[in-house]
């Protein structure tokens, strides 16, 4: 029997001695913000400018940043903040004290408002105007206005722990409280406390703005000025219809299908945007609502992990006489405004991470939203004119909905945080100033799982070179693990293919024709190996790229072009980041697969799970029950012994996916600190 060894807890003891100080040196991954509907479109650029809702404030803003530290703006989606505020800052000459940096939480809002500001100034991305996204820079020593995510923002403080660099830094959609935005916030409250001079906005539709002015206030009885100001810009917003369901639907995705050929059937012209809970599910919503064929309608998706490209087009305007109906995750909850949307769709459902501290994994758990969720998402259908929302579920479900959607930092596995923080060299993670404090045992189990993974020694420090080394990664700290156990295996080439595909969901299509569903089930059988799911992947990555990487063998073989497309494209760019920036060497083992999966083990070890006597599966440490996802190759064979998963969902159960057959020993002697054998009589 393999148990799991007690953490040593030397470094977790937040009463110990050696938490009574933290270092002076102050500090300092990645997940559209302003997209809206514009009225002015036929005006010039600066006639268009001048209409803009934020224009009567520009005087008050400049004002309040020259008078305040923090400035707290408050407005809707649509009014120009996002693109108006740096340009206002550029004009009035702020970037002679260095860069104006922007944050927003995707990659597509800024790289699409770059582009909108660049425009604006006459000019492409790339010079006065930049954009800096995982694996994509477009800056140059010309940049003075930089958009990024939050996840690039963190990683320059690990270079320039006191962002030197810029004068002014906005952070946008302040309130979607994800954890970069929440760890950005903390660190450059301390930042500021050292540099006076530089300037922070924060920025959203809708925020809790006393909570952000207090956390920003540094007014004390010696220096009783206040150092942080709210500003509220108004918006553009026209009456919204809500329509409910009388009784619950039994499966939102299809009555969402029905709704939107309802609307095109009978409403008047005006697009149509609906929202469900992950990509899974709006591919099945596609693949419905392309099967009735309707003439005039253009059937589009919007998900995160879409490439850029096909991100875009769903803010392109269709062709005359067609009505567009975007099936979109929450990314278009807050973020986005697409234009000639009239008819929102609410299933009421979202799709959120929770960390289970009883296991150390993060679960991915379908939930009710949050009321002010419903109501962003509501407001999605007033940009344009008087829109009208159909809610799935009664007005008395709306009324039992929690009020806010609790902050990711208080529900989510905190080691990548915690890993950049160490990097950054605050000691004393127990008493960082977080926005929104994480639960003292999700701290734990994180420290205890970087422990784990040999990032940190037992009083809590980085260790060298892997505790380092997974800090520079742009990867969870497990992903970072196995690729740098990789390097010394000799199997960093295949390591690399499954890290890129692990991070663009299901390749496999899946038809909802039952002839369809056959034929895709018979194809993913040629691909399909006993070993589990990761080397399942492995082998469709390998044909995809032998094949000549077409759309063709794709749909010869029911797979999904787009997301092998972008696995293609994010290898091609972590190879390139490994190889030249972290020095870890690039070999195959040439199809030896025990080594690939001994490999897996040394990074997801802690995710081990055992076939109970029972018949279900439970993890070696904790104890919690588990089963095999109805997807996964290994659902309808014999159930192996011991399983690796690198991810759970909660649904009807709590599922294992992407898994991978191991032996028993592996556990052992890949990771001996944290298993040990052990007998019955040792219970």
């Amino acid at each position: 029997m393999i148990s799991a060894v007690p953490p040593k807890p030397k470094f977790l003891r937040p009463d110990d001695d050696s938490y009574a100080s933290e270092r002076d040196a102050q500090p300092t991954d990645d997940q559209v913000t302003s997209f809206v509907f514009n009225a002015y479109h036929s005006l010039s650029i600066d006639a268009q400018r001048e209409n803009l809702p934020i224009r009567k404030y520009r005087d008050q803003i400049l004002y309040c940043l020259e008078n305040y530290q923090t400035l707290i703006l408050v407005g809707e989606t649509g009014c120009g903040k996002s693109t108006q505020v740096p340009q206002y800052l550029l004009e009035w000459g702020w970037y002679v004290k260095g860069l104006i940096g922007v944050t927003e939480p995707r990659r597509v809002s800024a790289i699409t408002l770059a582009d909108r500001v660049a425009t604006e100034k006459g000019e492409h991305i790339g010079g006065s105007v930049g954009v800096a996204v995982r694996f994509f820079d477009r800056c140059c020593d010309e940049t003075k206005i930089k958009y990024m995510t939050e996840g690039i923002l963190l990683r320059e403080m690990l270079a320039d722990p006191l962002l030197t660099q810029y004068s002014v830094i906005m952070i946008d959609e302040a309130h979607e409280r994800n954890i970069l935005t929440d760890t950005a916030i903390g660190l450059l409250k301390k930042i500021m406390k050292k540099r006076p001079s530089l300037k922070v906005i924060i920025s959203s539709a809708t925020i809790d703005a006393d909570f952000f002015k207090d956390f920003f206030d540094f007014k004390t009885s010696k220096n009783p000025k206040e150092t942080a100001v709210v500003l509220s810009v108004e918006g553009r917003a026209h009456p919204v219809e809500i329509f409910y369901l009388k009784e619950p639907c039994p499966d939102y995705v299809r009555e969402t299908v029905n709704t939107v050929l309802k609307i095109h059937k009978q409403e008047p012209p005006g697009d149509i945007l609906a929202f469900l809970t992950g990509q899974e599910e709006v591919l099945q919503a596609i693949d419905l609502l392309r099967e009735y064929n309707h003439e005039n309608l253009q059937v589009l998706p919007m998900y995160g992990t879409l490439s850029n490209h096909d991100q875009l087009k769903v803010f392109f305007t269709a062709p005359k006489g067609t009505r567009k109906a975007i099936i979109a995750t929450n990314i278009a909850e807050t973020s986005i405004t697409i234009p000639g949307i009239v008819y929102v769709i609410d299933c009421g459902f979202v799709k959120l991470k929770w960390f289970n501290v009883e296991s150390s994994t993060d679960s991915l758990v379908i939930l009710p939203i949050s009321k002010a969720a419903a109501e962003q998402r509501a407001g999605r259908a007033g940009r344009m004119r008087r829109g009208k929302v159909y809610r799935l579920y009664s007005e008395e479900e709306y009324t039992k909905l929690p009020d806010q959607t609790p902050p990711e930092m208080r529900r989510t596995d905190l080691s990548s945080t915690v890993l950049h923080l160490k990097s950054l060299g605050i000691d004393n993670i127990l008493r960082f100033n977080f926005p929104s404090p994480p639960p003292a045992k999700n701290l734990l189990g994180a420290l205890e799982t970087l422990y784990a993974l040999d990032a940190l020694d037992e009083n809590g420090n980085l260790t060298k070179p892997i505790g380092y080394l997974l800090a520079e990664m742009p990867l969870p700290p497990m992903m970072g693990k196995m690729l740098y156990i990789a390097g010394q295996m000799g199997c960093s080439e295949e390591i690399l293919t499954l890290i890129s595909m692990l991070q663009v969901q299901s390749v496999f299509s899946k038809p909802v024709t039952g002839q369809g569903q056959i034929k895709a089930r018979v194809a993913k059988r040629q691909f399909e190996v006993a070993e589990g799911d990761l080397i399942t992947l492995l082998n469709v990555y390998t044909a995809f790229v032998e094949n000549g990487r077409t759309k063709e063998f794709c749909g010869r073989n029911y797979l999904v072009y787009r997301n092998l497309k972008r696995a293609y494209e994010l290898r091609a760019q972590l190879s390139n980041l490994i190889e030249n920036k972290l020095g870890i060497p690039m070999f195959s083992c040439r199809g030896d697969v025990e080594t690939i999966s001994r490999c897996i083990t040394s990074g997801f070890f802690p995710n081990a799970a055992y076939l109970h006597h029972s018949g279900v599966y439970k993890t070696v440490r904790g104890d919690t029950e588990l089963s095999i996802h109805p997807l996964s190759t290994l659902y309808t064979l014999q159930q192996p012994q011991f399983v690796i998963f690198c991810e759970l969902m909660q649904t009807t159960k709590l599922f294992m996916k992407d898994l991978t057959v191991i032996k028993e020993d592996w556990l052992t002697e890949l990771a001996p600190h944290y298993y040990h054998k052990a007998t019955l009589r040792d219970f």
